[in-house]
């Protein structure tokens, strides 16, 4: 029979140093323990951030325009392609790129220039569509990514690339890296956000799932909490019609109870996850009416936000209700906004889908501005993949339609330490191709990091043996132009 001891026996000399190397570590958590192994009160987690750079952005508002933007209708302005009208996109040009299969059928690739006016903007200069003006008013507060590109070429692989560093699902996204590494600043809110807006046009909305938000292999407790607009923000969270508070305090209790002998008896980690989020839902009670109650908000935040955002739902809503989250504390606000996946009728859709976050947009800005939030909020807008300068289905001058594109893509940041006033990077004139200084979902997301103070190389957690990084095994690199 195979014994313990013969387990002692087998170990390897490296594998000892292995288990050893984690011994300071094992000390300091024994300091913060009683005598009965339980952590000591207001000892609960290690102490955190576990950052390895000072912290510029202490929050994060990522604003994910589902779909993919087109970047040449919005920032990527290519005033040459009117002379290109309904020529072929050259072969030298698409050097055999691969296609959709939306598009692969087609017999042509003709060229569709943008049908909307271009202006100069700020000090910069950069060039902003004629769709945006109050997000052309702020220019110099920003900082333009022209050259991003990514791997996938359809949405749920793309969204989960720029989410979580990974096509396939299943991995800590950035907001659940947030959570581990920075830690809580409200312990009666969740640290990690979900907010769902919904588009004023819904003519083409893509599928999003709670596996863009899960924590992968981080403990639980790292998982984006959805919010729902409405009068139910949480589903589940308050009491049933009924059961007072203190019932359902004592129902608490006893859940605890079990937990804890469970917990005693496997040691499962999400045992004690789920003893925690118990106790998060119940202290939530509380501060979740508070927090999504605008009643006390004055006549001067809906006019930088716009009536629109006396609408649960609607994006400018959404924009006010992540202000409200990272003045709580709240760590990271992911928000979706659907709707982007201009394959038609971009003439209608995208002036639809620009008037919903403009205003809304510049309002949150400004607002962080006024409340003294701005420069430890990075604030992030993009998609997860660019359009095609050929047109899908039918061209005229008035309206066309533009497939996925991965190649090159324009995304802004703003606040945060990022760089105000920063146009980087060049595509081809065809907007299809880069030509200076590429940005791969890799950089960005390294580049994020050291914002919020990590080291993309050093900060990991240890899953199936294994160092795991948001930046993968890939090379990645800091883009230094981008902060300030």
């Amino acid at each position: 029979m195979f014994t313990y001891q013969d387990l002692f026996k087998a170990e390897t000399r490296r594998h000892f140093f292995r288990q050893g190397g984690h011994a300071v570590g094992w000390a300091a958590l024994a300091s913060l323990m009683g005598k009965d192994g339980r952590l000591l009160a207001g000892s609960s987690k290690p102490a955190l951030p576990m950052t390895q750079f000072p912290t510029r952005a202490k929050h994060v508002i990522y604003l994910h325009m589902v779909g993919g933007p087109s970047q040449m209708d919005l920032f990527d302005y290519k005033p040459t392609m009117n002379d290109w009208y309904d020529k072929d996109l050259p072969d030298s040009v698409r050097m055999g790129q691969r296609l959709t299969t939306m598009t692969s059928g087609q017999t042509r690739f003709p060229i569709a220039p943008s049908k909307f006016k271009f202006a100069q903007q700020g000090q910069s200069g950069m060039w902003v569509t004629e769709l945006l003006p109050k997000t052309a008013s702020m220019v110099d507060d920003m900082c333009f990514i022209r050259s991003m590109n990514t791997e996938a070429i359809n949405h749920e692989p793309a969204i989960s690339f720029m989410q979580t560093g990974n096509q396939i699902t299943g991995r800590p996204c950035l907001g659940s890296w947030s959570s581990y590494g920075l830690g809580s600043e409200n312990d009666d809110l969740p640290t990690f956000v979900v907010l769902v807006a919904k588009p004023t046009n819904t003519e083409q909305i893509q599928a999003i799932s709670g596996r863009l938000w899960s924590s992968g292999y981080l403990p639980g407790e790292h998982a984006g909490v959805s919010f729902r607009s409405g009068a139910d923000p949480i589903l589940y969270i308050n009491n049933p019609p009924g059961v007072p508070s203190a019932v359902r305090r004592d129902t608490l209790d006893g859940l605890r109870s079990l937990n804890e002998l469970n917990h005693k008896s496997f040691g499962d980690p999400e045992t004690a996850t789920r003893i925690e989020q118990y106790e998060l839902a119940y202290r939530m009670q509380s501060s979740v009416p508070e927090l999504t109650n605008l009643a006390a908000e004055p006549a001067s935040t809906y006019a930088l936000y716009g009536e629109e955002a006396k609408k649960p739902g609607s994006f400018a809503h959404t924009a006010l209700m992540a202000r409200r989250l990272v003045e709580r504390g709240v760590r990271f606000v992911q928000v979706y906004l659907n709707n982007w996946d201009h394959h038609g009728n971009v003439a209608t859709r995208l002036p639809s889908q620009c008037k919903d976050v403009d205003q809304a947009c510049w309002g949150l800005v400004q607002d962080l501005k006024s409340r003294g939030l701005f420069d430890e909020t990075l604030i992030i807008w993009g998609g997860e993949f660019g359009r095609t300068i050929y047109s899908q289905g039918g061209l005229t001058h008035e309206n066309y339609g533009r497939d996925h594109h991965p190649r090159c893509f324009t995304m802004w940041m703003a606040g945060g330490g990022s760089k105000a006033g920063q146009i980087y990077g060049e595509t081809d004139e065809f907007s299809y191709n880069i030509i200076k200084d590429p940005v791969n979902v890799r950089d960005f997301h390294a580049t994020i990091l050291k914002l919020m103070g990590f080291d993309h190389e050093q900060f990991s957690y240890r899953y199936q043996g294994l160092d795991q990084k948001l930046t993968g095994v890939l090379p990645a690199r800091v883009i230094p132009e981008l902060i300030a």
